[in-house]
């Protein structure tokens, strides 16, 4: 098969690196990829959000499989697209990518269907969401911009100060442009975080291993939220007792829920869930792999991945048997000084080889591009440092090491990830 990966960070060049593996694959493109991608993959530079460029290159190429694996392709429409024109295509379709693109839609979907998750309120004016916080007066309390933020458009306010900054942020000085229209303002959970991925071909669910990141960009979890900076697998509190609540009460009927509203999801569903004294609870969907979970959760998977995809595709998810290793896996980002607000770029990346010279680490790149065989700094997450050993403990052990021998100017990482 010829296969084309449509992003460009640290989950892209994950994917592309599981793929390349494939006994079925034959040759693995990457639009637009970037620089760590280029190395095991043909970066051919059309945007992601380019529809018409990707299916034009796909029928091009004569492209077998397109894995869309970025929300803002998947809201634009780019799965429909592709098989409207033929292409076969792994994500799920506009219609069911609101589960993400709308986080109204995602409370209102839970709330008709009984899904458990916070008590909310949605709002299309900044007044009227402001006296509802004057009302409300409990914090902390959660706001959220509706739309699509790359993973920050969520703030945790500890006062009626921060949620009305937050408030006036996203509707008044469109922190988030568009995704700031509506702001879902929700209850705050308290508990552990957990993610759990699952494959579905919108009868059949398939759960994979779960996993946790650190969305807040300094040590015990303080500092602006970003798109995360790291993640482990599996989560320590994920036992069987609250898989099995999970399978009943949010993975099915979520799927059911979608399938009765007439948006059947295909695909990858992520399911962000807090674990509770009152049982487990969605605090998101998205529509997609996880980033940076994605990078700690495909090195443990051990069936083929096209064998998954073409299954979700075909709707014959029921008939694959997916298998995992025990091994455990940490993924540490490290970014440009200053991320998630202003950093530089521009900068050396050095000491990758000798990092990746033990076989149980890998590097996924997330913001960086190749000149003159050297790899430069290009974005806010530069890379995602990740190791696969026996245990949790050891894997983090492994992981920093590695860490330790890879610099460039500014970099930024936490300290403490998989200690949660």
């Amino acid at each position: 098969m010829k296969v084309l990966v449509v992003g460009s960070g640290g989950r892209e060049h994950a994917l592309v690196w599981k793929i390349a593996q494939s006994k079925l694959v034959e040759e693995v493109y990457c639009a637009p990829g970037n620089g760590g991608i280029s190395s095991i993959a043909m970066c051919v530079p059309i945007d992601a959000l380019d529809v018409d460029g990707v299916v034009n290159f796909s029928k091009e190429k004569e492209i077998d499989l397109v894995v869309v694996a970025a929300e803002n392709p998947l809201a634009a429409g780019m799965v429909d697209k592709l098989e409207e024109n033929g292409i076969r295509a792994f994500g799920p379709n506009k219609a069911a990518t609101i589960i993400e693109g709308s986080k109204s839609f995602a409370k209102e979907l839970m709330k008709k269907y009984g899904i458990p998750t916070a008590e909310y309120e949605v709002f299309d004016s900044s007044e009227k969401a402001i006296s509802y916080l004057e009302e409300k007066n409990t914090y902390p309390i959660v706001v959220k911009a509706d739309g699509l933020a790359l993973g920050k458009g969520v703030i945790i306010a500890r006062d009626f100060d921060e949620a009305k900054e937050a408030v006036k942020s996203m509707m008044e000085e469109k922190a988030f442009g568009e995704a700031g229209n509506k702001v879902v303002i929700e209850e705050f959970l308290t508990g552990q975080e957990v993610t759990v991925l699952a494959f579905t071909d919108g009868k059949t669910v398939k759960p994979m291993v779960s996993a946790q990141d650190h969305k807040r960009v300094f040590d015990n979890d303080e500092g602006p939220n970003t798109g995360g900076m790291g993640a482990f697998s599996p989560s320590r509190i994920y036992t069987p007792e609250v898989e099995k609540i999970c399978m009943e009460k949010i993975f099915m009927p979520t799927i059911e829920a979608m399938n009765k509203e007439g948006r059947k999801f295909k695909g990858v569903l992520y399911f962000g869930l807090m674990v509770t004294k009152d049982g487990p609870k969605v605090v998101e969907y998205n529509a997609r792999f996880g980033d940076p979970e994605a990078q700690v959760v495909l090195p443990r998977l051990q069936t083929d991945i096209l064998e998954i995809f073409n299954a979700v595709i075909d709707e014959k998810l029921d008939e694959i048997d997916i298998k995992w290793s025990d091994s455990g896996c940490v993924c540490v980002i490290m970014a440009s000084g200053g991320y998630p607000k202003e950093y530089e770029k521009g900068f050396e990346i050095l000491g990758l080889d000798e990092a990746q010279k033990d076989a149980n680490v890998v590097v996924f790149h997330a913001g960086t591009k190749k000149e003159n065989e050297k790899y430069i700094t290009a974005g806010g997450r530069v890379i995602g440092v990740t190791a696969l050993e026996d245990s949790l403990d050891s894997a983090i052990k492994k992981a920093y090491e590695a860490v330790g021998k890879i610099s460039f100017k500014n970099a930024h990482y936490r300290k403490d990830i998989g200690v949660k």
